[in-house]
C-alpha cells in the first residue's frame, strides 16, 4: 500500500522498476490530507490501476479529486484498516489542512510511522512514535535557513506555526525525548528544496542516533529498501513508492 501519491503514476512506477517492484502488489492508496504535494498522483493511480482510495470525507472534499464511484473508501480517526497482512492506524494531527492524519503501518509485529506535515508533536503522534521499529520523519526546515531565505515573512510564519511542519531541530527533540530502544531507522523526510540541506538534516542527527541508522529520503530518487526487524520478523518498507520524498516547500 502507499502513503500518498505526491509524484505521478509514471514516475513512481520507473522508481519502483528501479527497486524491482510492481503496481501489481500495491491495493491501496491512503491519503493524509489534501494538499497538492501528496495528491497529485492519485487520480492517474486511481484510473489506471483502479486502486481504492482511503480518505477521510473531509479531506476528499478539499481535495477536490475526480475518482470513480466506489473508489473512494473512508477512514476514522484510531480505527485500524486491514490491508492484506498490514493494518493500517490512522490518527490526527496538527497540519494546516482540512483533516489531516498521519499512520502507523503494522505487520509481521513491525510498526513503521509517517508522521510528516506536522506542525507540533502533539499527544497522538507522540504516543504513536514510541511503538516504532523505523520512522518517516518530517525534517522540513533549517532554522537560520528559513529565516535568511526568500520566503515572506507570512509564508515563514506559516512554516514555523503549530499547523505548518517540523524543523531540523523540533524533530531531533521528537527523536531524542520519546524513540523506543528498538527504534532501528529514521527516514528523514519532506525536506524543503529552498530552506533545508540534506547535509545539515543528517548533521543534526547524527551525533545523538545512537543504535538508530539516519537515512535521508531524496525528493530526486527512490530510496532503497530496508528489512526492518522486530520481536523476530521482517518486513520490507517500500520506501520508494512513498509520496512524501516530494515537498510543498
Amino acid at each position: 500500500m502507499l502513503i500518498d501519491a505526491g509524484i505521478s503514476c509514471r514516475e513512481t512506477e520507473k522508481r519502483m522498476r528501479r527497486l524491482g517492484l510492481t503496481m501489481e502488489k500495491v491495493k491501496a492508496i491512503f491519503i493524509s490530507h489534501e494538499h497538492g504535494d501528496h495528491i497529485r498522483g492519485v487520480e492517474g493511480f486511481a484510473s489506471k490501476h483502479k486502486l481504492p482510495i482511503y480518505i477521510t470525507p473531509a479531506t476528499f472534499q478539499y481535495s477536490r479529486l475526480r475518482i470513480a464511484d466506489g473508489q473512494a473508501l473512508t477512514f476514522k480517526a484510531f480505527e485500524p484498516i486491514r490491508i492484506g497482512g498490514l493494518s493500517i492506524m490512522p490518527f490526527p494531527k496538527q497540519h494546516d489542512a482540512a483533516d489531516p492524519h498521519s499512520f502507523v503501518v503494522s505487520g509481521n509485529a513491525v510498526n513503521i510511522g509517517v508522521f510528516t506535515d506536522i506542525g507540533a508533536p502533539c499527544i497522538n503522534v507522540i504516543t504513536h512514535f514510541k511503538t516504532c521499529h523505523a520512522v518517516f520523519l518530517e525534517a522540513n526546515y533549517d532554522e537560520r535557513m528559513l529565516e535568511n531565505g526568500r520566503y515572506p515573512y507570512h509564508l515563514k510564519k506559516r512554516i514555523r506555526s503549530e499547523h505548518g511542519h517540523l524543523s531540523n531541530d523540533q524533530a531531533l527533540q521528537l527523536f531524542i525525548e520519546h524513540r523506543p530502544d528498538y527504534l532501528s531507522y529514521v527516514y528523514l523526510s519532506h525536506l524543503s528544496k529552498d530552506n533545508n540541506d540534506p547535509v545539515v538534516a543528517r548533521k543534526t542527527f547524527e551525533p545523538h542516533a545512537g543504535t538508530t541508522k539516519v537515512v535521508i529520503a531524496s525528493r530526486y530518487e527512490e530510496t532503497a529498501l530496508y528489512d526492518i526487524t522486530g520481536n523476530g520478523s521482517h518486513v520490507n518498507t517500500r520506501i520508494a513508492t512513498r509520496a512524501i520524498q516530494t515537498s510543498l516547500f
